[in-house]
């Protein structure tokens, strides 16, 4: 019988899940989901083949697993940040430079796109994690139309346009030295997209 480790199987089972989405994490980024296969991250983690099988039936149920853990934890760190402000401009800027930092925390993995590796229900499911994110920067931008701070546009119009422009690698593909500036830079133009004149 395996070895439990954290005192519970529940316990366990979140460890066993992190270790093999640490692993994940760089083979992805370090050769792209191509080459990853469950048993060479099942021997990374430490995990014998029965065990890595128990918890993720294939390679796709592992991605969407991993991908569904990570929008969770940065839907949280976004909720928090945000929270964390009161005035709409301060929030639309909180949101922006918290956007584009995980951007440039994460390199595309090589290979296939991940639209492209999962079928299309696995590729919905990962797509409703974007959700929240969404709806936080509705609620952003209401609460600055009601306080005339933001300009009163449709945010059926102005939400594609503000993520599609946060979802630009080239905003953040510079030297890392030029990272801040570049974001700052974002956040004005964001900013003077939505009728804020103020500067963040």
């Amino acid at each position: 019988m395996p070895k439990i480790i954290g005192g519970s199987l529940e316990a366990h089972r979140r460890q066993v899940r992190a270790k093999v989405f640490d692993v994940l994490r760089t083979q992805l980024y370090e050769r792209g989901f191509d080459a990853v296969t469950l048993a060479g991250v099942a021997a990374e983690a430490g995990l014998g083949r029965t065990a890595m099988y128990n918890h993720f039936p294939d390679k796709e149920s592992l991605l969407v697993a991993f991908v569904e853990d990570e929008a969770t934890r940065y839907v949280e760190r976004l909720t928090e940040a945000v929270g964390a402000v009161d005035d709409p401009v301060a929030k639309l800027a909180t949101f922006v430079r918290l956007q584009l930092r995980v951007l440039a925390e994460y390199h595309l993995p090589p290979g296939t796109a991940l639209a492209s590796a999962l079928a299309p229900a696995a590729y919905r499911r990962i797509s409703a994690h974007a959700d929240p994110i969404t709806d936080q920067l509705r609620d952003i931008l209401a609460a600055g139309r009601r306080s005339g701070q933001l300009a009163d546009e449709d945010p059926d119009i102005l939400i594609p346009m503000i993520t599609s422009a946060l979802s630009t690698r080239s905003i953040i593909d510079v030297p890392p030295e030029q990272v801040e500036s570049a974001i700052d830079a974002a956040v004005r133009f964001v900013l003077r997209a939505v009728g804020s004149s103020e500067s963040r």
